[in-house]
């Protein structure tokens, strides 16, 4: 009971940056950095997926996962911040959401190589995108700073539900999943 009142009160927290989507960024730098994968539905839950996906793996690849997303969206921020701009960018982060739901959805277990080599090409879209949305005027370091600490805490987030919860909440896991990835159909429809 105690776990679905901390869920419940997460919930109720992050439900009003939903609302925002892509807000303007008003902030510089740090907080900018922060917001934008907290405020954006799309980052939110792909973040969330790769560390609930992250923890339903074995050995290495519990820790391959994360980082591989986080280190390969630090290098699409910097190709963003340079103005690089790839082909079907919000198509590719909509996939995302839709393949790291499914994933988590049938708690898949690919060679971790492939695992990771998928996770690294779906954060390089992320990470474009956070990239190419630095304020005017920000703080390219800072705001690099804050999207990093954003998503690697939104990947411990993740985790630490699939880990800390008791084994009978594995369903509601895949339930999760299940939903991330009829959210990333609707973005792949909008």
């Amino acid at each position: 009971m105690r776990h679905a009142k901390i869920l419940a009160t997460a919930a109720l927290l992050l439900a009003p940056a939903l609302a925002f989507a892509h807000p303007g960024h008003a902030e510089n730098g740090l907080a900018a950095g922060v917001l934008h994968p907290l405020t954006g539905l799309d980052h939110l839950l792909a973040m969330l997926a790769v560390g609930l996906w992250a923890a339903q793996q074995q050995g290495k690849a519990r820790l391959a996962l994360p980082c591989a997303f986080v280190g390969t969206m630090l290098i699409g921020g910097l190709l963003g911040f340079a103005g690089l701009e790839l082909p079907l960018l919000e198509t590719g982060i909509a996939a995302s959401v839709l393949a790291l739901g499914l994933l988590v959805a049938l708690a898949a277990r690919p060679p971790v190589a492939a695992a990771v080599g998928l996770t690294a090409a779906f954060a390089l879209f992320h990470g474009v995108a956070h990239g190419l949305e630095l304020p005017e005027m920000g703080n390219p370091w800072a705001y690099a700073l804050g999207f990093v600490a954003a998503t690697a805490t939104l990947h411990g987030l993740g985790y630490a539900v699939v880990r800390y919860l008791p084994q009978a909440a594995t369903p509601l896991v895949r339930l999760a999943g299940v939903a991330t990835a009829v959210a990333g159909g609707w973005l792949l429809a909008a």
